[in-house]
């Protein structure tokens, strides 16, 4: 008897609806991600309960790294519909930068050099820490430079500076104000409304600082969130695992 001949099957798979969806699935998620902005020093923020988001729109965020130095970041509305940019997050930015240059002129008597050039260059900066009067020179530099210049914890010229200013107001009594206070006033009087709004609420506040920071620093800059009024704020958070 002779033997019977199984058919053999083709193993061949058509993978051509496969790639379909995966590029799909790849253009889907590329354009719904948020992806995270460039931070001139890597924190790692306490873990908490807390699943409360940051917003990621009309927000303002204060960053504090190990070292005790403080940098700024500024984001305006995520979606323009009118023609006025000044409430995008490039033109808040650079309203602020030229409205606190001119507050450290007016209180200190020294000239920035700060120009309209400069302010351009300034709205392309996502978070960013120097001294106003190094601020010129620093906006020269190229991005590898400026990451430079921010990332070295031993630069006196990085990061925003707590330092008291003191000044004779136009009543000619004596007041006190500091770089910090001068760059979180300029953000909430950048002209964009519902940026303010959100500040005055809380929303728009938001304080990261790394885990190993001192507490006298980041109660530092809670006081001077206080001094100007600004008494809604959210500490940023890591969300705590079965291991903390």
């Amino acid at each position: 008897m002779g033997k019977v001949k199984i058919k053999r099957k083709s193993t061949l798979i058509d993978m051509t609806a496969m790639s379909d969806v995966t590029v799909l699935l790849l253009t889907f998620f590329m354009l719904t991600s948020t992806f995270l902005a460039k931070e001139p020093v890597t924190v790692i923020t306490p873990a908490s309960v807390s699943e409360i988001k940051v917003p990621t729109s009309n927000v303002t965020s204060v960053l504090v790294s190990p070292e005790g130095k403080v940098f700024l970041s500024v984001l305006g509305e995520a979606d323009i519909d009118s023609n006025d940019e000044s409430w995008s997050s490039e033109g808040v930015r650079k309203t602020a930068l030229l409205s606190a240059a001119s507050k450290y002129e007016e209180v200190t008597g020294k000239k920035t050099g700060i120009t309209q050039a400069d302010a351009e260059k300034f709205a392309k900066i996502g978070a960013f820490g120097v001294r106003l009067d190094k601020m010129h020179e620093f906006l020269a530099l190229d991005q590898s430079k400026q990451d430079e210049f921010m990332g070295d914890p031993d630069n006196a010229a990085a990061g925003i500076p707590l330092t008291d200013i003191v000044y004779q107001n136009a009543d000619g009594g004596t007041e006190k104000t500091n770089e910090f206070q001068i760059w979180m006033r300029a953000f909430y009087n950048s002209g964009n409304s519902n940026l303010q709004d959100a500040m005055k609420k809380g929303e728009g506040i938001a304080v990261k600082a790394d885990r190993g920071t001192n507490y006298s620093t980041l109660h530092e800059i809670l006081d001077n969130l206080q001094t100007i009024k600004m008494n809604r704020f959210s500490v940023m958070t890591a969300l705590k695992t079965e291991n903390d």
